[in-house]
């Protein structure tokens, strides 16, 4: 399993703290219980975090033409009707993912299209899966227009735990469904704005796996 690249760097540090640490207590106090109790903590703690920052190999294996592809791994926490006031300023439809720290977090396009806008804001840090996340919490904001004029808006949300959100997509890019978008780090969301027209193809606590799963297909352009 490949290591992410936004992970390579803390790992390296927290593997480096964890030998010192191991080495100085057995130097101390050699092979006794507390060392053995420290080993199986310290090991423990980064196989945790090196399975946080794992980065599969993944190529949705179907035409995505027309369809919108699950943007991260983790369970559908919201289907609903908007009124988003923050850059479309219209009533969207909401498709909300909440990844739980056990989740890969790295996040895909959701859309082949266009990058039209990018923006981060800063906020709170609560609860990813409460509603009030979306529009109160640290976020960053990629609109995608597709082939057929269709805004697409993802949000990156961080959680309780959730400290910085990395978001790759440039304004004026081409983008796919196979291609990352961006990574959250540690437990966070992604809220997918579409058309209210749109089909959905996922239900509520259905768990869907980033870049492999369609989460609704697109049908009307948006009224302007």
């Amino acid at each position: 399993m490949k290591v992410h690249k936004e992970g390579t760097g803390l790992l390296l540090i927290l593997f480096t703290i964890l030998f010192i640490v191991n080495v100085t207590l057995y130097y101390a106090i050699g092979t006794g219980v507390a060392f053995y109790i420290t080993a199986v903590v310290s090991a423990i703690l980064f196989l945790l975090v090196l399975n946080f920052f794992r980065s599969p190999a993944r190529h949705f294996p179907y035409d995505s033409e027309g369809l919108v592809i699950a943007p991260a791994d983790g369970t559908i926490v919201a289907i609903e009707e908007v009124m988003e006031r923050e850059i479309l300023n219209r009533k969207c439809l909401q498709i909300s993912i909440f990844m739980s720290v056990f989740n890969v977090h790295a996040n895909w396009f959701p859309v082949n299209g266009t990058v039209k806008h990018v923006s981060h804001n800063k906020g709170r840090f609560m609860a990813a899966y409460l509603p009030k996340s979306s529009t109160e919490n640290e976020r960053s904001a990629v609109v995608i227009t597709t082939r057929t004029g269709v805004d697409v808006l993802a949000r990156q949300i961080a959680g309780a735990m959730a400290r910085r959100i990395v978001t790759y997509a440039q304004v004026g890019e081409k983008c796919t469904v196979n291609e990352q978008m961006g990574f959250i780090k540690f437990g966070s969301r992604v809220d997918v704005y579409l058309p209210v027209d749109t089909e959905v193809l996922v239900e509520m606590d259905q768990k869907v796996t980033g870049n492999q799963t369609p989460i609704a297909r697109l049908y009307k352009l948006p009224v302007q």
